[in-house]
């Protein structure tokens, strides 16, 4: 009995799901259904709109056409009208003059004749006959108003609904990756048939971990760049956290897009790092990209550290860097005086590049490199042969200086806000820009022995660290003219 229920209880099972599956397949056939007879409608409106555009378009042309007609028959009827009056009058005045020299010749006194004969002569110089033209201004030839519709009627019968454009052809060779910008080039197919004109492209890209399967990094989706009318575009301001991105476009005309382009994969390898938050000192709050400077027992930053004017007051609300005690929670966590945080990934070859942003109300921060397995927890970055940085500071008075092996270097530059680190492992390069007025800061020539990590320290205020950036093409400047033998060491 119990077997016999547990059967026709599946059975029940199979049968419910048979049933959601054809309710489901049925409404889905009768939003189909639903779907086509409004498109069909829309279509069909669109299409007598059209007619009727076209309709109105050939009334308007043909109005026009008449105009000329009637505006050049008249025209012409005018000076047709007034060469006629004109040859009326030279004619009358013609057969006046006739008749007098005729009845002259009956004259038989010899000084009337004379006279007479005197003032035809003049009459005949002054005749309207012979200062009047006899070729017809105008003709009855309207033959360059004839029409020749032949072309437009072979058009109109071949009027057919406007194709959806073919898919374009993205050019691999022509997509240039540059200063963490993607420019994608592509080319429009066309068929024999042609495909009517495209108005405009729309192109899609997403990241991806691997060029072959074109599977998006995580939960990506499609970013959207509408309404290009060029065959390339440039996507700018991007992040380069993944070792691919995906590209596809496609054309739309009036009446629909069609379909994308075969996907392709753009190499768009970057150096791409966070901060290693088991190393951050316990007053450094790590959040994203950015680090705080957060004393323990200190209600937020005193606003009296924001002016030299009041630095007694300050140095009372707020420890400096050489004399807060720091926390010893941690093996690997930074303590005492050395308020830094490392990054969580290693260079060990190659080159990479990375920015460092300074936030507001910052005092103190040094930014560098180092030996993760050589620097100690209560080491500075900078006082050890294990680290190099550029150290800046607004604490009492400006300074910018470079930093390595416990030795100091005074640097002559306006105290930057945007700070660019490029680092060329294999030839032992690391060098410290400030990006918005693209100046080397300093270059240090070392030979490193082990891998390194980005190092940080921050004393009062923050940062912002951005990484996933290509290195830019303004450090080859930089890199080509500071390469020599005398470079710090």
């Amino acid at each position: 009995m119990d077997t016999q229920k547990e059967a026709l209880r599946r059975i029940i099972n199979t049968l419910a799901n048979k049933n959601e599956e054809l309710q489901h397949f049925l409404d889905s056939i009768d939003g189909t259904r639903t779907g086509l007879q409004e498109e069909s409608c829309r279509v069909m409106s669109e299409l007598e709109a059209e007619l009727e555009g076209l309709s109105s378009a050939l009334e308007e042309r043909g109005a026009q056409l008449r105009d000329i007609i009637k505006e050049e028959k008249q025209r012409k009827e005018a000076e047709l009208q007034r060469q006629l009056s004109e040859g009326n009058f030279a004619l009358l005045s013609c057969k006046e003059l006739l008749d007098f020299a005729n009845q002259t010749l009956t004259i038989t006194n010899e000084e009337e004749f004379l006279t007479a004969a005197k003032q035809i002569k003049e009459r005949v110089t002054m005749a309207p006959a012979f200062r009047l033209t006899t070729r017809p201004m105008a003709s009855e030839n309207m033959s360059q108003f004839t029409v020749d519709f032949s072309a437009e009627k072979a058009g109109l019968q071949r009027l057919n609904f406007l194709p959806v454009p073919r898919a374009p052809e993205i050019d691999a060779s022509g997509c240039v990756v540059r200063d963490n910008s993607i420019t994608v080039a592509w080319r429009q197919l066309s068929d024999t048939d042609g495909d009517g004109p495209v108005e405009r492209y729309e192109l899609e890209y997403r990241k991806t971990n691997l060029n072959t399967s074109l599977r998006a990094t995580g939960d990506a989706c499609w970013e959207k760049i509408c309404d290009i009318t060029d065959t390339q575009v440039t996507i700018s301001g991007l992040k380069f956290d993944s070792p691919f991105v995906v590209v596809r476009v496609r054309a739309r005309n009036k009446a629909a897009a069609g379909d994308f382009s075969d996907a392709v994969a753009v190499e768009t390898r970057a150096f791409n790092f966070g901060f290693d938050t088991a190393t951050a000192h316990a007053e450094l709050k790590v959040q994203g990209d950015t680090v705080t400077w957060e004393p323990q027992g200190v209600k937020g930053h005193d606003a009296r550290l924001r002016g030299k004017e009041n630095k007694n007051s300050s140095r009372s609300a707020t420890p400096s860097p050489n004399k807060t005690a720091g926390s010893r929670a941690g093996r690997e966590r930074f303590a005492g005086e050395s308020y830094t945080v490392l990054g969580d990934q290693e260079i060990n070859g190659g080159c990479h590049y990375w920015e460092l942003r300074l936030l507001a109300d910052w005092k103190s921060v040094n930014v560098g490199v180092a030996y993760r397995g050589s620097l100690g927890r209560f080491d500075q970055l900078g006082k050890s042969t294990s680290s190099w940085c550029v150290y800046a500071s607004q604490w009492l008075q400006s300074s910018l200086a470079a930093k390595h092996n416990n030795r100091a270097k005074a640097l002559d530059w306006p105290l930057p806000q945007r700070i660019g680190v490029y680092c060329d492992y294999d030839n032992g390069e690391l060098m410290f820009v400030d990006v918005d007025q693209l100046r080397l800061l300093h270059l240090f020539k070392a030979k490193f022995s082990q891998p390194l990590v980005p190092a940080f320290t921050v004393w009062c205020g923050g940062i912002s660290v951005a990484t996933g950036l290509q290195v830019p093409s303004f450090m080859g400047n930089f890199v080509s003219t500071n390469r020599s033998p005398s470079a710090d060491q």
